[in-house]
């Protein structure tokens, strides 16, 4: 199977549907194809069309996840993801693969390459750093998400803005306490976005507390 083979399986699929391909469908078809190559996953990645990079981006992913994939095989997924930083362009193609194929490989080694993300000029990549510890967190090793957090915590961009507290959240799931302490400490100067998307799952007496200390500040 090619990257072209891909292309050309996804158009056939487009034939029933009028508008966008829903991402359910590419994703499954990523599924079917994940035994490419990746030397031609990295062609697809670096197509212009976002149908074609997105495929590629899942491609990774389940190539990721599956338990048959040797060390070698994720070394090779995990630097065609960072290689080609530049082709994940939005927040979807992120954390569709970056739970997996960046957190996944670093689990068990120097994760020193996301605290470089987290300090990168491209918000994407930024992004990249803090979910990336989702499959950490899957894990119940919370430290880094809060680490990486912290770096983050006044980023200017959206959508950083919305994955930190995203993942703080999810990481609060595990030891809501150390959720608090962060929020006692940050909650006042971090971007009201990423407040909100950190403190959803509270009650609505601690939501309060959390937004007058914002509001106060």
């Amino acid at each position: 199977m090619t990257g072209n083979d891909f292309i050309e399986s996804l158009k056939i699929v487009s034939l029933d549907y009028s508008g966008a391909i829903p991402k359910r469908e590419l994703f499954a078809l990523a599924k079917v194809f994940q035994d490419i190559p990746v030397p031609e996953v990295i062609k697809l990645l670096q197509n212009k069309k976002s149908d074609y990079r997105l495929g590629a981006i899942s491609i990774l992913d389940w190539k990721a996840r599956n338990r048959k994939t040797s060390e070698k095989e994720k070394l090779e997924i995990y630097n065609a993801y960072i290689d080609n930083h530049k082709w994940i362009d939005n927040w979807g193609m992120v954390d569709r693969a970056a739970p997996y194929v960046v957190g996944g490989y670093l689990f068990d080694k120097n994760r020193k390459p996301l605290y470089d993300l987290a300090t990168s000029a491209n918000p994407m990549e930024r992004r990249t750093a803090i979910v990336s510890t989702y499959y950490f967190i899957r894990k119940n090793d919370i430290e880094d998400t809060f680490k990486i957090a912290e770096i983050l915590v006044n980023d200017e961009d959206e959508y950083v803005q919305k994955a930190v507290g995203s993942w703080i959240r999810e990481a609060g799931k595990k030891n809501e306490d150390k959720l608090k302490n962060f929020l006692n400490k940050y909650a006042a100067k971090m971007p009201r976005i990423t407040l909100r998307y950190a403190i959803e799952k509270f009650d609505k007496v601690t939501k309060a507390y959390y937004l007058n200390l914002k509001k106060n500040s």
